[in-house]
Order: structure tokens, then C-alpha cells, then sequence
């Protein structure tokens, strides 16, 4: 009774989280995460006879550890924004279409460009609120199948909001972890291109059977009603400047930017730096461009720090401080001593973290508050009943971050009450009215998604992560769990 008692914090962050998904009140994880984190508190104070500066201390101390993921996603956020005023996001998407498309190879690009724009952008809402008026009404156009681009958008949004340096998932996950962003990009790295490539193919070959009709991009824009427009300017304004960016047209070196950002990345650049050089060069190109200007540039850094600062930070301090809360009175031990019971080894018990993780997704139908609920829980289990040296550690904790995130994003696309499912069928029912979206439209090709889910949880069970560059984590011998000693 008393554990249960210590664990109805997490049941009624849960339960309001729940009834927000289902309409029963307006309430964001702004409001219900100070409810919460006092509520623990109290429960803290009565059952374990902790005082208000103990609880206090615990809540501040635990919030320390997350000042430098503070200060990446205040970067990531105006990068984000420059990127996309720049032209950076428009120039992709132009280098793409170029070429003209028929319906054979509409869903294959839509799925590519939507992946790399996701990249540049960090937001998988902003990317498909961007890249769906553009191929869906280009599909209209070519006569392909609408099912099959719609799964390909909603696939491709999400690769970088689970791997973008820029990314506010990726950042928080990789915080709450204790890792480093850049490793965690290396460690997922070829698992992500890997089923980003045969996502790609098997695109490729669903849409042989589509007519070869040709379209184009201005024709696809064009075609976009004027109540289309107006709901865009409501729900994304930033993703309207990019579409009359691609209608006008910018310089293809606009794309320099984002391959700066990945090619520091990859070299191993520390993250902060990736983001700083990101942001010099989008400047500096848009400044040849004549897409920015000085004052324009300061502006859309101040709107990337206003962004950060008014939601995610504030949200992660306040679960910051729910977090130290909940593991000063240990409140998580009997999830932990679960999923102890039924693992008989290291994978098993990562398995089930990522099992945790899907299940906190479904439960709380929002990513981010299951990376920063779930996220503690699991990193917990791990560093308290795992022992190994603290290489092979480091390696669990990438793991759980990539777990975190991959199975938030990714698994939101099969969870229909999910709040990003409604705001992908929200958008795509309003720019285009002639089809009438499900939940199942989404889920139905969403192949990257489906790859993604699949074979993180698979690998990490039987072992064949070893087969992937950078993807294995120890197991036994140099890895075991404390009860097998």
C-alpha cells in the first residue's frame, strides 16, 4: 500500500494527462506538471517524513543537471527558426522537385524530402504542415494513391524529430539520459539510415503501380485554396513563409547550412558548436541570399529563445523537480522491482524499458511527457540493478534515450488517440478537403514507423544490434544484472 501510495503521483500525472487527450479540460503539461510535482511533494512530507528544505533540495538539485540541455534547445529552437526564413527548408524541398514528379515517384519524395526538412527544421509538426500542402495537391495532380503519400509525409516528419540535432525531443531524451546529443546521433545514426533506406525502397516500389503522370510544384501550390492558406497562417505561420519561399524560389547553396550542422555532427563537433556554426552560416547565406538581414536574423533568434523558454524549459524544469521528488522518496521501486522479476538479463531488461516507454506513450498520448516521465523511470532501473563499468553504462543510457524518443515519435503514429495522430489528420484534412482522413490513413503505409518500432525493440531483444555500426549495447558477460550475482 505504501509503494502503490508513493507511485499515485505518476497515476495522476497519467490520469490528467488522459482526460486533457480526451477533451474533458484544457489543460497542457504546463499546468498539470506543478499540480503533480506538489502533490508528490506532500505525499513525500506524510509518508516518508521529509522536510519541506529536504524536498526542496532534491527538486533543485535535480533540475541542476539539466542546464546545459537548457541552453542546447534554446539554440535549437532559433536554428530551427532560421532555418526555416532563411530558405534553408525551401531549398530543399526545391532541389527535390526540380526534376518534376509523376505518381509513381511522388510518395518516395515526399518521404525523402519531408525526412531531410525534418532534419533542418526539428519538428516533425512543422515539417508536415510544410511538405503535406505541397505533395498532397501534387499527388491530386498526378492521380497517385493519397493513402500512401499521407503515410509517407507523416513517416519522413518524424526521422528528424527522433534524430535532429535540433530537435526538442532529441535534446530533452539525451538530457534526461545524462548523454551526450552527439553520441546519441552516432549511436542511432546507421539504425535510422538504415531503415530510412529501405523505408525509401519500399516507397519506390509501391508506387510502380501508380500511372506516370507528371506534375510540378508551382502547379501543386497554385491549386491550394485560399481557406487553405488561411488555416496554415493560424496553425503554421513559419510553414506558409516557406511554402511562398518555395513558390519565389531560393538559391540552391541555401541547403549549405544544414550540411554544415550534420557534417560537424558527424565529426564530432560538441553540440552546442554544431548548433552556433549552424546559425553563423544560415546568417551568412541568407545575407548573400537576401533572404534575412541583420536585424531580421536577431529577431528569429529572439523567437527561437521566446519559443524554448515559454513551453519546454519551463516544462522540463517543473518535471525536473518532479523527478527529484519522486526518486528522493524512491517511489519508482516496485515498476523497478517488475521489471526485474521478469528480466533474466540485461536485453530483457532493456526490452522492457522500451515496452515502458511505448506504454507510457500510449497512456499519456503525448511524446514529450512520456520522455520526461517514463525517461527517469527507465534510466532508474537501469543504473540501480545493472553492473558494469561505466563505458558499457554509457552505452544502456544512449539506449534508453534513443528508446525515449524513437518509441515517442515513432510510436505516436500507431496510437490512434495520440495527439500527434490528431494534429496530422487536422492538418491534413484542412489542406486538402477531398479525402476524408482517419487515423488508419496515417498508419496504414507509414513504413519508417512501423521499421522503427519494430526493429529497436527486436534487436535489443535477441542481440542483432551487434550487426549495426555503433548500435550495440553489452550484455552478459561484461554487463549483468545485480540479482545474477
Amino acid at each position: 500500500m505504501i509503494a502503490l501510495i508513493k507511485l499515485s503521483p505518476v497515476i495522476l500525472l497519467t490520469a490528467m494527462m488522459m482526460l486533457s487527450g480526451f477533451g474533458y479540460w484544457d489543460l497542457d503539461i504546463l499546468v498539470i506538471a506543478p499540480i503533480v510535482t506538489v502533490y508528490g511533494a506532500i505525499i513525500a512530507a506524510v509518508v516518508d517524513k521529509f522536510s519541506f528544505q529536504d524536498l526542496v533540495d532534491a527538486a533543485v538539485e535535480n533540475v541542476k543537471e539539466m542546464q546545459l540541455v537548457f541552453f542546447i534547445l534554446m539554440l535549437a529552437y532559433a536554428l530551427a527558426e532560421a532555418f526555416m526564413a532563411t530558405g534553408v527548408g525551401a531549398s530543399i524541398i526545391n532541389v527535390s522537385l526540380n526534376f518534376g514528379l509523376s505518381a509513381r515517384t511522388v510518395a518516395v519524395t515526399a518521404f525523402i524530402v519531408s525526412s531531410i526538412l525534418s532534419i533542418a527544421t526539428g519538428s516533425s509538426w512543422g515539417t508536415f504542415a510544410a511538405a503535406a500542402p505541397i505533395f498532397l495537391w501534387l499527388n491530386h495532380i498526378v492521380g497517385g494513391d493519397i493513402i500512401i503519400t499521407v503515410g509517407a509525409i507523416a513517416g519522413g516528419s518524424c526521422f528528424g524529430d527522433n534524430i535532429g540535432l535540433i530537435s526538442d525531443t532529441t535534446v530533452v531524451s539525451s538530457g534526461i539520459q545524462e548523454v551526450d546529443v552527439i553520441d546519441r546521433v552516432r549511436h542511432q545514426g546507421v539504425w535510422s539510415v538504415g531503415c530510412l533506406i529501405i523505408s525509401a525502397i519500399i516507397f519506390f516500389l509501391l508506387g510502380l503501380s501508380q500511372p506516370d503522370t507528371v506534375g510540378s510544384a508551382s502547379d501543386a501550390i497554385a491549386q491550394i485554396p485560399d481557406e487553405v492558406w488561411a488555416t496554415l497562417e493560424e496553425q503554421r505561420p513559419a510553414a506558409v513563409e516557406l511554402l511562398n519561399q518555395v513558390s519565389a524560389g531560393v538559391p540552391v547553396y541555401m541547403v549549405i547550412p544544414l550540411i554544415v550542422v550534420i557534417g560537424t555532427a558527424v565529426a564530432g563537433v560538441p553540440t552546442l558548436a554544431c548548433l552556433g556554426m549552424g546559425l553563423i552560416a544560415s546568417f551568412g547565406f541568407g545575407m548573400i541570399a537576401g533572404t534575412t538581414s541583420p536585424f531580421e536574423f536577431l529577431g528569429l533568434i529572439q523567437s527561437g529563445f521566446e519559443g524554448a523558454g515559454s513551453w519546454v524549459i519551463i516544462m522540463m524544469m517543473w518535471v525536473g523537480a518532479f523527478g527529484g521528488i519522486m526518486g528522493k522518496m524512491d517511489a519508482f521501486k516496485p515498476l523497478s522491482d517488475l521489471v526485474i522479476k521478469i528480466s533474466g538479463s540485461v536485453r530483457q531488461l532493456m526490452f522492457w524499458n522500451g515496452i515502458l516507454s511505448l506504454l507510457g506513450n500510449a497512456a499519456l498520448a503525448d511524446e514529450m511527457t512520456q520522455i520526461v516521465t517514463i525517461g527517469p523511470i527507465i534510466k532508474t532501473i537501469t543504473d540501480n540493478n545493472v553492473v558494469t563499468s561505466e563505458e558499457e553504462m554509457y552505452k544502456l543510457r544512449l539506449r534508453n534515450a534513443t528508446f525515449s524518443d524513437a518509441l515517442g515519435v515513432f510510436g505516436s503514429q500507431f496510437i490512434p488517440w495520440h495527439v500527434y495522430i490528431a494534429f496530422f489528420m487536422g492538418i491534413a484534412q484542412s489542406i486538402y478537403p477531398l479525402h476524408q482522413f482517419r487515423a488508419f490513413d496515417l498508419m496504414k503505409y507509414n513504413v519508417m514507423a512501423m521499421l522503427a518500432v519494430v526493429t529497436i525493440l527486436l534487436f535489443t531483444l535477441t542481440g542483432l544490434d551487434r550487426l549495426v555500426p555503433f548500435f550495440r549495447i553489452p550484455s552478459e558477460p561484461e554487463a549483468q544484472l545485480k540479482k545474477n550475482i
